[in-house]
């Protein structure tokens, strides 16, 4: 019996595959996006072709996409980071939910006049899609953008928010046990608190044991077993997989074993959660599609209008500015994962009739196929409302950075690197929108900001911060910025980009801890596969490099102290040659050191 499954279950995993190769890339390159192109091949290989029957089964796999999803999003959410979300996560988040879960209930019951499925339809409904929208933000680098840190707290609460409708399910059907409930919440509430306490005391001690090991596999199976470990406890205590899956990330998200415990799980997070939307797409039941197919069409468009205008205001209110709420809205608008748990739990238990069940499903698969032209729609609509160059100061998810840094400039890009690679958590300010919304594609926490300013430093979390590294363009700028904050916060230390040799000197009285300029580095190192390049050996090459540096650093004390023109013993000049009597030279001697001659005209010029 067994030997008889297996050629199945082989051939499924390879059609799936296929259509996951065919369908991601092609969608992706016609700009629809890699979800919408997983979402179409499912409904292919399902409903229309029928070539894989069991799209229900999948489904409950692949939720382990899901799974995974939330864990990676854990890893990145530290404890203090979480907290600094607070106000938007039970705030907005609880406002969302309630607001739009009540308005598209009375739809729905003007559409069912029956009470209970009107509130089990419009609180369902209310749910956005969280691997939907995360994977979104994720693929078009959006993350860490205003509108991305607001969407995610509203999913973050509505993933809790599941867990108390689910709760309520049975109260809604004509059999319940109003004693279990009690105990139920309680040992859930336990739950919690294991993975918490687990999470803070247990786990970095056994990922040390395990990585001393020296087994590379041993490291991926504990990746494997923590996310599952936890995601199974809670769906044991009847709570969301996700949500435990969410918290042993956080838990985690401080462990020297971060980057590699997201290394181990991210192929896995990427393979199933585009299983997830394929399974998506099988499950669709096109037969109540199409039989109700005008009906869905026009609730699948005033719900996800409903829901949009009611995300706008919500937002709005918590004083964000309209662009961050237009964007917030359009990438909400969809239904969500949880709406499909929801709707077969309330099936389950005879709330909802397996075809009402089946209306409700086809209407939020068809709203995730609408989101990428929601989100275009919203772009659109903040190019319509806004200048180009516009940009609202907006700083939430600021704190709880260990380095901020001012500038976002060409060395700021490459510090950031450094400090991202350690796993240290980087805050970026800048002026400049062009600059702001290029870094935003890439995923970099940045936010637009005036360094000159204390109130937006204040805002940027400085008071965290371990150091402030300053890399704004204009040496004044730069200047002014560092009295600021030596004046301010004389206990967080500088560090500093100068621009030129001259704002070196200008720098070195200043309270910096460290300083460099832009191009000094660079050019040795340039230097350095020069004299390679002429057959020196690489050591001798690091010997030349250590005496130029060693000069360099010898000729900037000596005009520290004595003004621009003295330490120039310190230069290596090329010899001046003696012309033949009446031959007027062609050239003047000049010093090899380009840049000081530039400053020694300059500073003629001034004396003039």
């Amino acid at each position: 019996m067994a030997v008889s499954a297996t050629p199945e279950i082989y051939t499924q995993t390879i059609v799936l595959l296929t259509g996951a190769v065919v369908a991601a890339p092609l969608f992706n390159r016609l700009g629809l996006g890699t979800v919408l192109g997983y979402l179409a091949a499912g409904v292919i290989l399902g409903p229309i072709a029928g070539i894989v029957q069991n799209g229900t089964d999948i489904l409950h796999f692949a939720e382990l996409g899901v799974v995974f999803l939330l864990f990676i999003v854990g890893l990145e959410m530290k404890p203090s980071r979480l907290w600094s979300l607070r106000k938007d996560i039970l705030g907005l988040g609880s406002v969302q939910v309630v607001l739009c879960g009540l308005v598209l209930s009375l739809i729905s019951y003007t559409v069912i006049a029956r009470v209970p499925v009107a509130l089990v339809a419009g609180f369902g409904l209310a749910l956005s899609s969280t691997a939907y929208v995360l994977q979104m933000l994720k693929s078009n680098h959006e993350t860490n953008t205003p509108h991305g840190r607001k969407a995610f707290s509203v999913l973050l609460f509505q993933d809790i928010a599941i867990i108390p409708m689910l709760a309520i399910l049975p109260l809604l059907s004509y059999s319940s046990n109003q004693g279990s409930h009690w105990s139920a919440f309680l040992i859930a509430i336990a739950a919690i608190a294991i993975v918490v306490l687990v999470g803070n005391y247990l786990l970095n001690p056994l990922l040390r044991l395990i990585s001393n090991a020296g087994a590379p596999e041993v490291m991926i199976a504990a990746a494997l077993l923590l996310v599952f470990g936890s995601a199974m406890l809670m769906q044991s205590v009847g709570l969301s997989m996700a949500l435990g899956s969410f918290l042993a990330g956080v838990m985690l998200a401080e462990s020297s074993f971060k980057i590699e415990l997201e290394a181990n799980i991210e192929p896995f997070r990427g393979i199933l959660l585009g299983l997830f939307f394929i399974a998506v797409g099988l499950s669709l039941q096109v037969d109540v599609m199409l039989e109700n197919w005008l009906a869905i069409l026009l609730l699948v468009i005033l719900a996800m209008l409903v829901k949009s205008v009611i995300i706008y205001i919500a937002v709005r209110l918590f004083g964000a500015s309209n662009s961050t709420a237009i964007r917030t809205a359009a990438i909400l608008s969809q239904h969500g994962e949880f709406g499909f748990v929801l709707f077969t739990s309330a099936a389950s238990i005879f709330v909802l009739s397996s075809q009402d069940a089946s209306f409700l499903i086809s209407i939020v698969v068809l709203s995730m196929v609408l989101t990428p032209l929601a989100d275009f729609l919203g772009k659109k609509l903040v190019d319509l409302t806004e200048p180009a160059d516009h940009m609202d100061e907006d700083f939430e998810g600021a704190e709880g950075s260990s380095v901020l840094i001012i500038g976002f400039s060409r060395m700021g890009q490459v510090v950031s690197q450094a400090m991202l690679a350690a796993g240290e958590e980087v805050t970026v300010i800048d002026n400049n929108p062009t600059v702001i919304r290029q870094a935003s594609k890439f995923g970099f926490r940045i936010f637009f900001g005036n360094g000159e300013r204390k109130d937006v430093l204040q805002s940027a979390g400085i008071a965290d911060c371990q150091m402030v590294c300053v890399c704004t363009h204009l040496p004044e700028v730069t200047n002014r910025t560092i009295d600021l904050i030596a004046s301010e916060y004389p206990d967080i230390p500088i560090y500093a980009r100068a621009f030129d040799r001259a704002h070196t000197l200008q720098l070195m009285d200043k309270p910096v801890k460290f300083h460099t300029r832009e191009t000094f580095e660079s050019a040795l190192s340039l230097g350095h596969q020069m004299l390679q390049g002429l057959g020196r050996t690489s050591e001798a090459a690091e010997i030349i490099i250590e005496d130029v540096r060693r000069r360099d650093e010898a000729r900037l004390l000596d005009q520290y102290h004595e003004g621009l023109y003295a330490g120039q013993d310190h230069l290596h000049t090329t010899p001046v040659v003696q012309p033949e009597p009446l031959i007027e030279p062609a050239h003047e001697a000049e010093a090899l050191d380009e840049r000081s001659r530039e400053f020694i005209e300059e500073a003629k010029r001034e004396e003039a």
